[in-house]
């Protein structure tokens, strides 16, 4: 993996042009241009925020924002693994004449994505600075926004991960994208999103079993990150669901040091079979 490794730091300025080029691509001839990829999250959080606070009786302090702070980074995640996951195959008449680390290609949209996600959150951050200036009271920051960074770690080393095992794979095998894509809608719901965990915790239909669902509901690393996103950007708040309002639940470090060590496991091992498979990729008709 160290020869990869030292190979893929050679070509560093293709991967460089290659994410300069997805950029490029993604909006060109967009009279909008970057904020296409805010529209969508913008519109899906607006419609979660009207359905949850006056539908659903959801009457959390601040409930959009807490939305927000989870679907970004799962869109970032999202959009990032199905781009991957085509990477390959739709640069296959490129890697059939000319030679470069094949790796280059799905990092190269992971990166694409990746500016997008900071941009994002660049933008919500100005809209929480806006909601304060206009509202004065508790701000909302905290001291532990400076573990922000730490999370965005651990969030690209599980992506990245995925990503490079998905590329290769479906290389040979074109099911595993609609595989991912189904398992991506799913884990929508699967993850505090449009929820909190503290839903998940205090529970009554989970009974005394509460607790145990709790932690194995966690070890699900985007549920983990999304959890944890909410709780280190925002300040603390107890989730407000009809008239009953559940007790607030800090972040568990535990958990996300587990979460930590699957997002780094995934980046190897992901990183593993894409190595073991790209030497085949000339052989696919």
């Amino acid at each position: 993996m160290r020869a990869e490794l030292q190979e893929l730091w050679k070509y560093r300025e293709l991967l460089l042009t290659l994410i300069e080029r997805e950029l490029r691509i993604r909006y060109k001839n967009s009279f909008i241009g970057f904020f296409w990829s805010l529209l969508n999250p913008l519109i899906t959080m607006l419609v979660m925020w009207l359905v949850f606070k006056f539908f659903l009786n959801n009457r959390t302090e601040s409930f959009s924002a807490y939305i927000f702070a989870a679907y970004l980074p799962y869109m970032f995640f999202q959009m990032t693994l199905m781009d991957s996951a085509q990477s390959i195959l739709s640069s296959m008449p490129v890697i059939k004449k000319v030679y470069f680390p094949r790796e280059v290609l799905p990092l190269a949209t992971i990166g694409a994505n990746f500016v997008h996600f900071l941009l994002a959150l660049f933008v919500y951050f100005l809209f929480l600075l806006a909601v304060w200036v206009k509202n004065p009271g508790r701000s909302p920051f905290t001291e532990t926004l400076i573990f922000l960074p730490v999370l965005i770690v651990i969030q690209l080393c599980l992506t990245t991960g995925l990503s490079l095992m998905i590329s290769a794979l479906n290389t040979f095998y074109e099911d595993v994208k609609y595989m991912v894509g189904v398992i991506l809608y799913l884990m929508f719901f699967l993850s505090p999103i449009m929820y909190f965990s503290e839903q998940v915790r205090y529970s009554q239909a989970l009974g005394d079993r509460a607790e145990l669902v709790y932690v194995l509901y966690h070890l699900n690393p985007i549920a983990m990150l999304c959890t944890a996103y909410r709780k280190l950007m925002l300040a603390p708040v107890s989730p407000m669901v009809g008239d009953q309002r559940l007790p607030y639940l800090p972040l568990d470090w535990a958990l996300l040091g587990v979460c930590a060590g699957i997002s780094v496991a995934t980046l190897f091992a992901g990183y593993a079979v894409f190595n073991r498979l790209k030497w085949r990729f000339m052989e696919r008709p």
